[in-house]
């Protein structure tokens, strides 16, 4: 997933009228100690690191403070420039201006999303709306946008503009335009309102989902550890330890807890308990509940989109994206549920058969799917998690990616120690080209704990670009892996060795970015392009020679056995039925609501049920992300209205993969070269549609995604 990737962009046109010059002014010179803030020095540090070491919670809000000003001062002088407007001197400028408002930023909302503490927090809730309105403040500037505007409307051949700048003055002039630029002064205040109180609802959102998360725990003894391989009783024991709890094993609800322990606890009764648990997250009534906070931000965005001229926000999510509007997400959703959902009810059949075959007197229930999932997958290709998860260690697994990397696009990964990160957890590694050129810096945050949120996504300290010199990227992978002992090895079961390879495509989108404006730097594209990047690179790790070369047992050293890599191949479409499911019945949902027509009052939860009766939703399968901790949707809007875009993405991704099928040679030099050029490092240089079929000749179809899920022949 991609959530902060982006922030530059947002932050860029984030807004607020609140903030007045003078008195932040005076706020930075009452918050300013005596002792230096590093945010105020140069960083002289490895790679351009922040100097993690020397940064305390109690030196943000100055910083930000500062960078406001700073900011405010850089957009005053471009709006009120006297020379005629051009591209230099109003989009190079944009460009440029804000950059210490990015640079506190992506370490603040980095380490407020993995490392957070209560100070953290308290300084994510007080800068977020004041951000916000900073923000709309910008994008609302009438003498800003007059300026932007007449470059626009000069003509892009009168303007002498290359293929990358055409590209970003029509980015920033629509964007502009989406923000409420030619909004009147009343509506202009109501959008800034709405915008504002959007950030404070989605800060939130977050935060009540972090804190039922780090405040449940399972607390168990020996009696109850039934079925539990050992990994997760280690694991389990550790937490309890850690905790100061004076049970035996405690279970949390971080996924690598909860899908292990779903799938192999003999005790019903504890996985209903866990299970109910983690879908409830944000939902359990008290402070913490997310349903009212759901209720009012559908109901702003709808307003919003209102104010720009839409019938729904969806018309109005949609209109900037490769779907243009909903029937076209609505008519995939609706070929994939078909086919998904008969799939599901087949293997529903099977679990219930099995579950019978065992005595069982009950109805197979959404808490006992992955348990009676996994007997059928042992019992159909003679696989359990306790078999693959010994060949799938995690230092294997990141060498796989590194060396499907390697192999496709000529690239070397080398771990740089002893750089000053932000938690001891964190790993570095130095990317280079084939010429031995420094590329990037890649930075590995791995392991679970209570202060990181739930979920894996990729982020960056910096973005690529080359406005003033060649700045080079630092970018995150964040994963919620199981922490093992010490000196133990980190396994990982095979839906989280994609995740990783997932994550990972994300990270290479913005490591090989090459382009010259911030603005269309890395991922950097449209909601429903940016997955194509990391759903392609999961295809890499079920190769069998990449599987040969790195799926070695973790005592032995020894090569998978083949019968076992068959068997697993095999697999690959297995309980893809419940996945397409668990994932589509999310897409509609979040379309559903954000198809709601202005004036909104809804009843979050009471319309999920009711959306869900609607498309039949099999009983025994929850949504993958419930409302109330729908994080994609509602902590931010960077997914609102755009979860299908794993989906449509996914209609890329298989036909793109196909590409090197075709050719016998899943390394094709000639197709990667062309992959490289026109997706990974191309950023936004391109719409998505033209820089598809400059890869691939053609748009694609979604037949490929029907056959790599398995749907192509499911019962109608």
């Amino acid at each position: 997933m991609v959530s902060l990737v982006r922030f530059v962009f947002i932050l860029a046109h984030y807004i607020s009228d609140q903030l007045r010059v003078e008195s932040a002014k005076e706020t930075f010179m009452a918050n300013r100690s005596e002792d230096q803030n590093p945010f105020l020095e140069v960083w002289n540090t490895p790679f351009g690191l922040a100097p993690f070491d020397k940064i305390a919670p109690e030196h943000f809000a100055p910083a930000f403070t500062r960078a406001l000003i700073e900011h405010d001062a850089e957009i005053a002088a471009i709006a009120g420039a006297r020379e005629p407007a051009n591209f230099q001197n109003v989009i190079e400028a944009l460009e440029r201006s804000g950059r210490s408002l990015r640079r506190v930023g992506r370490v603040f909302f980095n380490l407020a999303a993995t490392d957070s503490t209560p100070e953290l927090q308290a300084i994510e809730r007080e800068m977020s709306p004041k951000l916000a309105a900073h923000g709309a403040a910008i994008s609302m500037n009438a003498d800003l946008f007059r300026r932007i505007d007449a470059v626009s409307a000069a003509g892009l051949p009168a303007a002498g503009l290359n293929g990358e700048q055409a590209r970003v003055l029509t980015r920033i002039h629509k964007d502009f335009v989406r923000s409420g630029a030619r909004l009147n002064e009343a509506q202009k205040a109501r959008m800034a309102q709405i915008v504002e109180r959007m950030a404070v609802l989605g800060t939130q959102f977050g935060q009540n989902l972090l804190a039922d998360e780090a405040d449940f725990v399972m607390e168990l003894g020996e009696a109850d550890m039934a079925g539990l391989p050992d990994l997760l009783r280690a694991s389990a024991a550790r937490t309890a330890k850690e905790r100061g709890l004076s049970c035996a094993y405690a279970i949390t609800l971080s996924r690598s807890h909860v899908e292990p322990f779903l799938e192999t606890s003999s005790r019903r009764d504890l996985r209903e308990t866990l299970f109910n648990a983690f879908v409830a997250r944000g939902a359990r009534g008290g402070l913490s509940d997310n349903h009212a906070i759901i209720n009012e931000i559908v109901a702003l965005r709808a307003e919003k989109a209102v104010l720009l001229g839409y019938s729904t926000y969806a018309h109005y999510k949609l209109d900037d994206t490769m779907a243009k509007a909903p029937d076209s997400v609505r008519s995939l959703l609706d070929q994939v549920w078909e086919k998904g959902r008969a799939r599901a009810l087949q293997e529903a059949a099977d679990l219930q058969e099995m579950a019978d075959s065992e005595g069982a007197n009950f109805k197979i229930a959404a808490h006992d799917w992955r348990y009676y999932s996994s007997k059928v997958r042992a019992a159909k290709f003679a696989i359990d998690d306790a078999q693959v998860k010994p060949y799938f260690e995690l230092e294997n697994i990141r060498a796989a990616a590194f060396d499907v990397a390697g192999r496709l696009f000529g690239l070397t990964f080398e771990e740089r120690k002893g750089l000053v990160l932000y938690h001891p957890d964190v790993r570095a590694f130095e990317v280079k080209d084939a010429q031995g050129a420094h590329v990037a810096l890649f930075v590995a945050d791995d392991f679970a704990r209570a202060s990181k949120r739930s979920g894996a996504w990729m982020t960056a300290f910096r973005s690529q670009q080359k406005l003033d010199g060649d700045v080079r990227p630092i970018i995150v992978n964040v994963l919620n892996v199981a922490k093992p002992g010490a000196g133990e090895p980190a396994l990982l079961s095979l839906d989280e060795a994609r995740t990783l390879f997932h994550e990972f495509g994300h990270a290479l989108h913005g490591m090989l970015s090459d382009v010259v404006y911030p603005r269309i730097s890395g991922t950097s594209v449209s909601s429903d392009f940016v997955e194509l990047p990391s759903q392609l690179f999961e295809h890499w790790l079920t190769q069998p020679d990449v599987l040969r070369r790195f799926a070695r047992h973790v005592k032995t050293g020894e090569a998978m056995p083949e019968e076992l890599l068959e068997r697993i191949l095999a697999m690959r479409t297995f309980n893809q039925g419940f996945a397409t499911v668990e994932y589509c019945s999310s897409a509609y949902v979040d379309m559903d609501f954000h198809a709601l027509a202005h004036p909104v009052s809804v009843d979050s939860a009471a319309f999920t049920r009711k959306r869900l009766e609607a498309i039949s939703m099999p009983a025994e399968i929850a949504m993958r992300h419930a409302t109330s901790h729908f994080a994609h949707v509602f902590s931010g809007e960077g997914y609102s209205a755009g979860y299908y875009s794993y989906l449509w993405s996914e209609v890329l991704d298989a036909d793109a993969f196909d590409a090197f099928l075709e050719t016998g040679d899943a390394f094709d030099p000639a197709v990667a070269q062309r992959l490289h050029e026109f997706i990974y490092s191309a950023g936004g240089k391109r719409e998505p549609d033209d820089a598809y079929i400059a890869f691939r000749g053609r748009l694609p179809t979604p037949d490929a995604l029907l056959r790599k899920r398995g749907l192509a022949e499911a019962a109608e």
